[in-house]
């Protein structure tokens, strides 16, 4: 991932280091994401883009959550082709080269608690939501209101089709620090309902 000024000083001793750029750009040699933001074209590119990393540099802040982290997890079994986030800024999106990016607002206050990074390879560690976290983020910015413990359930088990084995897995104390940074009906529920269910168990 290199940023304007980067390849700008790459290219200093070029007669013109913007004309060498729009022919460095034009055989895809440098691929541009977003004005300022640009990948090493697939032929100078060794291993997969980590298309998480560009999502938090695209925009921000932001941390890869929702669907696509939810997928990663494997909690969900459709493959997510767009990269979503979650931003305390404006929600948005990018159609890029390498792919789709979109980002949903969330409230400040539950924005910091509940992200984690991951590694993808050297120097490739991108911010993303703890499997808490991105189920949280599902339930309050996807589905919003929840009105019961049964309306949770039918949500997790027959609409995301999340497996009991990994909602066992979850930590209440996370889903707590999350609800406690910010409360929501959703989150609310979360936790009643996750600590019946492992009782239960």
């Amino acid at each position: 991932e290199l940023d304007y000024q980067f390849v700008m000083d790459c290219l200093k001793d070029y007669s013109s280091a913007r004309a060498k750029l729009g022919r460095l750009l034009h055989e895809q040699a440098l691929i541009r994401v977003k004005k300022g933001l640009y990948l090493l074209g697939p032929q100078f590119q060794h291993h997969p883009y980590c298309l998480e990393l560009v999502a938090n540099l695209i925009y921000g802040p932001s941390y890869v959550s929702l669907e696509r982290a939810l997928y990663i997890y494997g909690m969900i079994p459709e493959h997510v082709e767009a990269i979503t986030s979650v931003t305390s800024k404006a929600s948005c999106s990018y159609r890029t080269p390498v792919g789709n990016f979109m980002y949903a607002h969330c409230h400040p206050k539950s924005y910091s608690v509940g992200i984690t990074t991951r590694s993808y390879g050297e120097n490739e560690n991108p911010f993303i939501a703890t499997r808490e976290k991105a189920l949280t983020d599902m339930l309050t910015i996807r589905r919003g209101k929840i009105t019961s413990e049964k309306h949770l359930q039918e949500i997790l088990l027959e609409d995301l089709r999340i497996e009991e084995e990994d909602l066992l897995e979850l930590d209440l104390e996370r889903i707590q620090e999350i609800y406690q940074a910010y409360p929501h009906s959703a989150v609310y529920f979360l936790q009643k309902w996750l600590t019946q269910f492992k009782a239960k168990q």
